[in-house]
């Protein structure tokens, strides 16, 4: 995977972090896939938290999606940015589906996921 492909997953999957999404896979589906390079699939804890993780992706990820689907409902959102695509899932909707076994011959790829240190206050 190229190093510029990495950097905008692992944002992406830092910033779903951040907002307390949780279970975050990236799958590199180059040469697998025609319609995109990378899944990044992503759990939240009910509708509003999946909406929120949309919100904060919107706000702080540098690139506005070419599609955003399913944010009515908030069971399960696609975030569509062509070469990378996003779904965000109820644990319960992503169980359902296993989307991740659609791929099982692509590469896991390892997100570095940076968790804030607690600092003691005095």
């Amino acid at each position: 995977m190229k190093e510029e492909l990495f950097d905008r997953v692992n944002n992406i999957a830092q910033i779903i972090h951040d907002k307390k999404g949780f279970n975050i896979l990236a799958l590199d589906l180059k040469g697998i896939s025609s319609i995109t390079d990378c899944v990044l699939i992503a759990e939240a804890n009910v509708n509003r938290h999946a909406k929120a993780i949309v919100d904060e992706l919107r706000t702080k990820f540098s690139e506005k999606p070419y599609r955003v689907e399913g944010l009515e409902e908030g069971e399960w959102v696609v975030i569509d940015y062509l070469d990378i695509v996003v779904h965000i899932f109820l644990p319960d909707i992503r169980h359902r589906y296993q989307l991740e076994t659609l791929w099982k011959e692509s590469k896991i790829i390892d997100l570095k996921l940076e968790t804030p240190s607690s600092s003691a206050s005095i």
